[in-house]
């Protein structure tokens, strides 16, 4: 199966719903927040999603890497800020991060292996 574009990939579109989710949540932060941790909570999300749109395979494998990282960091972040602000509703975020770092671990094994 050909893809047109990255943005076809299911995880992609994960990663795009767990940058919203994690969006709502930080929004539900303190304003004291707004350059400490829920710049970086927002930043890590988004450095999830932008791992899909590279050209070759050695770079697209990097990137997956990257965003592979970046999604221990988001879920390290969310750890902290649930103990800070446990009134908030992380769940959603929670489950798609873990079905997220699941497929971005299938598909780096799998374009290894291949490689």
């Amino acid at each position: 199966m050909y893809l047109k574009s990255y943005k076809e990939l299911i995880v992609w579109q994960k990663s795009i719903e767990l940058v919203k989710s994690v969006y709502k949540i930080t929004n539900g932060f303190p304003k004291s927040e707004l350059y400490g941790l829920s710049s970086q909570i927002q930043r890590a999300t988004i450095s999830v999603a932008e791992g899909y749109s590279r050209k070759n395979l050695k770079e697209y494998i990097h990137f997956l890497y990257i965003a592979y990282g970046s999604s221990a960091e988001l879920e390290t972040q969310l750890i902290i800020a649930k103990e800070l602000y446990p009134k908030l509703d992380y769940d959603t975020a929670k489950l798609l991060l873990e079905e997220v770092r699941k497929m971005l671990n299938t598909i780096i094994k799998k374009l290894e292996n291949n490689n």
